[in-house]
């Protein structure tokens, strides 16, 4: 595939599709001799009926999305003043904090693709302006969430091209270890592999977001030095410093390693897995049935597990191995 200057969202659709996701999404799914058999014909109507199945879980009310997005930016940046003035344990709000940037990324994510309103809607800035708000604890901008995040839909498990696969691990531990590695500095870790990829796109778009990750460094790193000068270094470690690492520890392992493990497979239907997580479908924010947002990214994130065991049967015939859920 080539590179977009703008960025689209995977809907899906035959019609938004290259032919090479064509040829992806017409092949078997898992090696099983029950897909193997399948003809064309009977492919298109299996096909047929996953989409309709599909757009049923679309679309609907998603205001809760942005109304917590601001809750959220609204008690973490309370926690520096309750911390600073002694009303509040610093533990207490480190849990809290950690809390908020960990699951900052699902409203930014539903933003991400458009899920809240879509582009050309009448209140397009609120979708933005969850995005940009919701990942401001881990220092993610909007910009170069989104355009980071597309391309890993778009390139899903590649060595080279998906931002995200310098989250692989051998196991959990491995992924951590390289997790925390990765963000130290001249680390080799997804974040500079999120650089790298804003640097090869060369659009104004991701030198944009390149100069907005500089300015979210500079504001974040002035902050804690500011704090700390003034008295207040445990604070900003227990209110910022500590709780964005705990976020991107828990994303980098819950929302990117343990749904793509071993991250060896790029086809549409192998490249996401259906698994068992030990903490629950919603404390791991919905990651049991990853596939299914990489396979419909316009079904909200709420909606992915019902949306799984409605399409269950299908994806079966498919050959997709549900066999943990």
């Amino acid at each position: 595939m080539t590179d977009d200057a703008t960025v689209r969202d995977f809907d899906l659709d035959t019609d938004d599709l290259d032919p090479r996701d064509l040829a992806a999404g017409d092949a078997p799914a898992i090696s099983l001799a029950a897909d193997d058999t399948l003809d064309s014909y009977t492919r298109a109507d299996l096909r047929k009926e996953e989409l309709e199945i599909a757009r049923g879980f679309e679309n609907g009310p998603l205001w809760f999305y942005p109304a917590w997005a601001v809750t959220a930016l609204v008690v973490w940046i309370s926690l520096f003043p309750l911390t600073m003035s002694g009303q509040l344990n610093l533990f207490v709000a480190c849990a809290i904090a950690s809390f908020i940037a960990a699951g900052g990324f699902v409203t930014g994510h539903e933003a991400y693709h458009d899920n809240m309103v879509r582009e050309g809607g009448k209140y397009r800035r609120l979708n933005d302006f969850t995005g940009t708000i919701s990942c401001i604890p881990i220092l993610l901008p909007y910009s170069v969430g989104k355009l980071t995040h597309i391309r890993h839909h778009r390139f899903t498990n590649h060595p080279e091209h998906d931002p995200d696969y310098e989250d692989w691990g051998h196991n959990f531990w491995h992924a951590a270890w390289r997790s925390w590695l990765g963000r130290q500095p001249r680390g080799a870790g997804s974040l500079a592999a999120y650089r790298r990829t804003l640097q090869a796109m060369d659009t104004p778009a991701s030198r944009k977001a390149l100069r907005e990750g500089a300015i979210f460094q500079l504001v974040y790193l002035g902050t804690l030095f500011t704090m700390a000068w003034s008295g207040y270094a445990l604070e900003a470690a227990m209110v910022w410093w500590i709780p964005r690492h705990v976020g991107l520890w828990f994303i980098r392992l819950s929302l990117s390693w343990a749904p793509h493990h071993p991250r060896k497979d790029q086809s549409r239907y192998g490249n996401a897995r259906i698994m068992k997580s030990p903490i629950g479908n919603f404390l791991a924010m919905g990651m049991e049935v990853h596939m299914i947002h990489h396979l419909y990214p316009k079904i909200p994130h709420h909606r992915t597990k019902p949306a799984y065991f409605a399409l269950k049967p299908v994806l079966e015939k498919r050959g997709v191995d549900c066999s943990a859920l």
